[in-house]
């Protein structure tokens, strides 16, 4: 077989597989958005959600589902760790839960969000998680948190989600 016959043969074959195997891919961009905490912040739950916040952080830092969550400039970053690396992610792609979270558990809000309600969440344009769908272990992690929040408001819970505490983060 000649050298270009292999060529072609690669070439049909790496077609192929990229037909056969679906793959599931949002872009992300690592960056750096000035979260240099000096260590793990303590999380605590914001009552009835899923979703913890880092009071003693001078940035918007969430935990939710495993990851990181963080709003600076306007815009949403997530990332595996609470100092990052933090990797941009689009408006339509913040999960619903995150997006619920009352203006008054930003630690830092936009100027704009100063006369809006505390207790209601900001009033964020409809393109923001449109395309969001709850994945199992989101989904997993909700209803295990949720179980914890319901122990936790009777005395059992000790201030640190579950999969932090086992994981010695707080």
């Amino acid at each position: 077989m000649s050298g270009r016959m292999v060529g072609i043969a690669i070439g049909v074959f790496a077609a192929i597989l990229t037909t056969l195997v679906p793959v599931r891919v949002h872009a992300q961009v690592r960056v750096d958005i000035g979260i240099n905490l000096p260590a793990p912040p303590a999380f605590v739950v914001i009552p009835n959600m899923p979703v913890y916040y880092a009071p003693s952080t001078p940035a918007n830092v969430f935990f939710y589902a495993h990851q990181y969550w963080a709003f600076q400039g306007g815009g949403w970053y997530v990332g595996a760790s609470w100092n990052g690396p933090w990797a941009v992610v689009a408006p339509i792609h913040v999960p619903a839960p995150i997006l619920k979270v009352p203006v008054g558990y930003y630690r830092v809000p936009p100027p704009q969000w100063r006369e809006w309600r505390r207790e209601a969440p900001p009033r964020w344009e409809g393109h923001y998680g449109h395309e969001w769908h709850e994945e199992a272990h989101e989904r997993d992690w909700r209803e295990h948190e949720e179980r914890w929040a319901r122990h936790e408001g009777k005395g059992e819970g000790k201030g640190c989600p579950p999969g932090l505490a086992k994981q010695g983060r707080c």
